[in-house]
């Protein structure tokens, strides 16, 4: 098999753009040529022609909510895992809020296993903490398992951890990344009953923010980040949505933070201005709060204070997404159009391109000590995405390929396209097309 050379790039990659060409053989990153490449290596390849073009490692997206097993009405691993690809994300790491939930090691390994048959995509899966089953997670082999997921907030079933002495000992014990969705339910469920009781329970989504408040996302996050402070836990804070929360994170380099955060594009792209069009197509937990909070957000993720964007991609069938604020489902699809989006907010000076690369590729990377991903490296896997930045489309509910079958970005026309994506050295998308060859591979981790 002849070997692939990227040609005549721009290679964004650590910090730089430089113009140059990527050499791939056996699934690995052989050489990375800045300037001209050598003639009989022209001669000898499958030269990829990327001229114009911006090659950037693979997307690593932490955060998704793929529903298999159990919830493929909405989406599965194969065709979430096709959007992942056509959006740039070459790997995954999934939650485990699906039925059955992920709390046991028997679950997680039927997990994994439906991940090899079916994701199209690198792969992993979180397991998810309940108020009884430490014993359990702390038998993990966390050089296959990502991390564990803990509800310190709303979620459905026995996730909600909210038993303190268990707390104590997840954040105690568990050698692993410990990834919280922090919203206080004491204050949602005072919030819930008092807008109740001035509406007479009638609750427009424009109340979404207003019982998931910023002081409920604060409180709960304040404390798990007393508990890892107190444990010297390796805590996530995942989906940020509040200019508080921001305060609990520093702005130390990444490989020396033991507590770190990550924030979603939903949250960067909407404020609550945008319930009035959008209705319950952006409904999510965290819900979407204001400009400022969106706006502190941004430049948090400029600044390296919030260290990882993901998408918190969580899609639903839109029959689910009807209703109002307590009765329209959380959650939206993300993945398919997550890069073009930030990519389309580095050209509007948010941030820059080389900090949206070092945002969603290299520091779930590091963060979650992923092996030989997430940069452009000799020797690393040959995750790597090719995106034209003067392409321009209009994302519309036809183009998307997840299995719910609609954006909450519809209707934007954005400016940077992904034209091809390779996968462990496999182009696996190119063109509008997805290959069929599954080149996918489970995810490991340093511990």
């Amino acid at each position: 098999m002849k070997p692939l050379l990227i040609h005549d790039a721009l290679i964004i990659n650590e910090g730089r753009s430089v113009l140059g060409s990527v050499l791939v053989m056996d699934g690995l990153i052989r050489h990375v040529f800045e300037g001209e490449v050598p003639s009989s290596l022209l001669e000898k390849a499958d030269v990829l022609e990327a001229h114009g073009c911006w090659l950037l490692p693979g997307v690593i997206d932490d955060h998704v909510h793929f529903r298999e097993p159990g919830l493929t009405h909405k989406a599965d691993l194969r065709s979430e895992t096709m959007a992942a690809l056509a959006g740039g994300v070459t790997s995954f790491m999934e939650m485990p809020n699906t039925k059955p939930q992920t709390t046991t090691l028997e679950a997680w390994e039927a997990k994994m296993a439906l991940g090899e048959a079916n994701a199209l995509a690198n792969y992993a899966f979180y397991l998810g903490a309940t108020n009884d089953n430490l014993e359990e997670l702390l038998k993990a082999d966390f050089s296959r398992v990502c991390g564990v997921k803990v509800f310190m907030g709303s979620s459905t079933g026995n996730m909600l951890v909210d038993n303190e002495k268990t707390l104590v000992g997840l954040f105690k014990k568990l050698p692993s990344v410990v990834a919280v969705h922090a919203e206080s339910e004491g204050i949602i469920a005072a919030n819930k009953a008092r807008y109740m009781a001035l509406t007479g329970g009638v609750l427009p989504v424009s109340y979404h923010p207003l019982i998931r408040t910023a002081e409920a996302c604060y409180a709960s996050a304040a404390r798990a980040v007393e508990l890892a402070s107190a444990y010297d836990t390796r805590l996530h804070l995942l989906h940020l949505s509040t200019e508080k929360e921001i305060s609990l994170l520093s702005t130390s380099p990444l490989t020396e933070k033991r507590i770190t955060g990550e924030a979603c594009v939903s949250h960067l792209w909407f404020d609550e201005t945008d319930y009035a069009e959008k209705q319950t197509a952006i409904k999510c937990n965290p819900a979407i709060k204001s400009r400022a909070d969106r706006d502190a957000l941004r430049q948090a993720v400029a600044q390296g204070r919030i260290d990882v964007v993901a998408t918190d991609h969580a899609p639903h069938v839109w029959s689910e997404k009807e209703g109002d604020a307590l009765t329209a489902a959380s959650g939206m699809p993300g993945v398919q159009f997550s890069l073009p989006l930030m990519l389309d907010l580095a050209a509007q000076g948010v941030l820059t391109k080389e900090q949206v690369v070092a945002r969603m590729c290299h520091a779930p990377a590091l963060l979650y000590r992923v092996v030989k991903r997430g940069f452009i490296r000799e020797g690393y896997y040959a995750d790597l995405v090719l995106v034209d930045p003067k392409a321009p489309f209009t994302i519309d509910n036809g183009l998307v390929l997840s299995k719910c079958g609609w954006s909450p970005y519809r209707g934007l026309t954005v400016q940077h396209r992904v034209r091809t994506t390779v996968l462990n050295g496999v182009l696996v998308y190119d063109e509008g097309r997805i290959t069929g060859t599954n080149a996918a591979k489970s995810l490991k981790f340093e511990t």
